[in-house]
């Protein structure tokens, strides 16, 4: 599974760190060992359906214990349907193997699958979901006549009533005997009801019985799946996914965890005695729809996935550091202030309100600057990775105020991003609504059901060979909205440069918050404040 290098490698060209999987730029070796396996990819002709469809490759630097340098490949999931092809290292566990329980567990719940499906088709079910459905609509169409006649009879026995002739007793039976019969005409239309109901129970609770047994076997299925996901670590610890999960008080394990490629490189250099060196992962084929991804770019190992067990397949290695952006102590530029709000232009790379990592943020700085200031400050908020403009207030009225024109959107801002050089046209507005990755945080992601709305108009102010200078205009305000946009084949198909989450990570993400207009709170007037981007 080693494979050799063109070249002899100079001690020189190897890092002196272990790559973070999740934060890294891809080594030259490892974009050497990618293009290698690209080779062989495009030579595949029986792959070409599959990796047409897309697929995540991973490459890995390793030291023999002869102290030779080659790399491993893997891939993500199943290839051609088989976990198993030469080139590439074994799955950490073979779903495939004969000795493996999986198969039969699998077809049983299939089998499951099909019963509930069956079941759910079988026409007679069908016929008395129609029918309870039908007799609902007759029932309160009888009812509320009944209930229209009643009234009716009401208002005549008030209008006898203001006769000096009228018999109260007879009025009193006239509206006993009414009562009387809508309540046996209810009681006629409930048993019908439940006569229809208690048919209809026969096929409903068959029909729970069988999901709650799948889901059962499902859960079990996935448990004794994942003790079988036996990891290692450089120290030579062994620990299955589940424990790993459970340990770090998370949810049970995403299905496919353990799949990934990064994984698979790191478990078998390991049971080989072979030393890590660097990591790469790369997609080769189209891009899903939900998700961003570009055939041939380097991308970040999935957090909900691999997060927590490459946390512990990575223990024992010397890991290079997290790039922090320099600087974080500088309070940002201020463009405007006066006694009720501030604009500042943050950089890129500070965050605008604390968050996991240990950075100072632009909320702690205007915190000390604004010592005597109450209330939330920011009113709105800045990817750590974009700079530009952000619009502080100094009391809780002045922040509520501003907060009420974004939400109706009254406040204007424009964006000026670099991005690629795909054709697009000079204008337009993109409509793609976005929730998060729950598997994959913070990357946001496409769905069409469970997305929130989200538009973007654009403007193209310059192109180069090397790029194109764009206008963004938000008319919502989704978290990642103009790179998600930017980046998605049904948006631009042009990821904003320097994007590490949905490109490829550059010196820095090219977009800048330039401009922002608003009325202020206090005087009315309209605001309009600029800050030309530094690029």
């Amino acid at each position: 599974m080693i494979h050799s290098f063109r070249h002899s490698i100079h001690p020189d060209e190897l890092p002196n760190r272990f790559n973070n999987p999740f934060d890294y730029t891809p080594h030259p070796l490892c974009i050497e060992a990618a293009q290698e396996v690209q080779a062989l990819l495009n030579q595949m002709d029986c792959w070409q359906e599959q990796t047409g469809e897309g697929k995540m490759f991973g490459v890995l630097i390793v030291r023999t214990p002869e102290n030779q340098i080659g790399f491993l490949a893997a891939f993500s999931g199943i290839l051609n349907g088989s976990y198993l092809h030469p080139y590439f290292v074994p799955p950490i566990y073979n779903l495939q193997h004969p000795d493996s329980f999986f198969p039969e567990e699998e077809n049983s719940i299939s089998a499951l699958n099909a019963q509930i499906q069956e079941s759910e088709n079988n026409p007679s079910y069908i016929a008395l979901q129609e029918k309870i459905k039908h007799i609902k609509k007759e029932a309160e169409l009888d009812l509320n006549d009944a209930r229209k006649k009643m009234q009716e009879a009401k208002n005549n026995r008030q209008q006898l009533r203001k006769q000096s002739n009228y018999n109260e007793d007879e009025l009193i039976r006239e509206s006993q005997h009414q009562k009387a019969t809508y309540k046996r005409l209810q009681k006629q239309w409930q048993e019908k009801i439940e006569q229809t109901q208690e048919e209809l129970n026969l096929f409903t609770h068959q029909i729970a019985q069988l999901k709650t047994e799948r889901k059962q076997r499902s859960a079990q299925l996935q448990q004794k799946l994942f003790e079988q996901f036996r990891l290692r670590n450089a120290f030579g610890n062994i620990k299955n996914v589940y424990e790993i999960f459970r340990e770090a008080n998370l949810a049970n394990p995403p299905a496919g965890t353990g799949e990934c490629a990064a994984p698979k490189l790191l478990q078998y250099a390991y049971a080989h005695q072979l030393t890590p060196i660097a990591m790469a992962e790369f997609w080769w084929g189209n891009s899903p729809k939900t998700e961003i991804r570009k055939q041939g770019q380097y991308y970040p190992a999935c957090q909900g996935k691999c997060g927590p067990i490459l946390a512990f397949m990575l223990q024992g290695l010397a890991i290079e550091a997290k790039q922090e952006s320099p600087a974080q102590q500088v309070f940002p530029e201020i463009i405007y202030e006066d006694d009720f709000l501030l604009v500042l232009n943050k950089p890129a790379g500070m965050l605008s309100v604390p968050g996991k990592i240990k950075q100072t943020s632009v909320y702690e700085l205007v915190q000390k600057y604004l010592p005597t200031a109450t209330g939330p400050l920011l009113v709105h908020r800045l990817d750590m990775d974009t700079s530009g403009l952000l619009l502080i207030a100094k009391n809780p009225e002045i922040h509520t105020s501003l907060q009420h024109q974004f939400l109706t959107r009254t406040i204007q801002k424009r964006y000026i991003a670099l991005i690629g050089t795909n054709p697009i046209t000079n204008t337009g507005t993109i409509h793609l609504p976005l929730c998060p990755d729950l598997h994959d945080r913070p990357r946001q992601m496409v769905h069409e059901t469970f997305g929130k709305p989200a538009t973007t108009r654009y403007e193209v102010l310059e192109r180069q060979p090397q790029y194109t200078r764009i206008a963004f205009y938000p008319e919502t305000g989704r978290t990642h909205q103009l790179r998600v946009h930017a980046a998605h084949p049904l948006g631009l198909n042009n990821p904003i440069l320097g994007d590490p989450l949905y490109g490829q990570k550059a010196d820095r993400l090219y977009l800048h918050a330039e401009a922002i207009t608003f009325t202020h709170p206090q005087t009315g007037q309209q605001m309009h404040l600029e800050k030309k981007a530094e690029f």
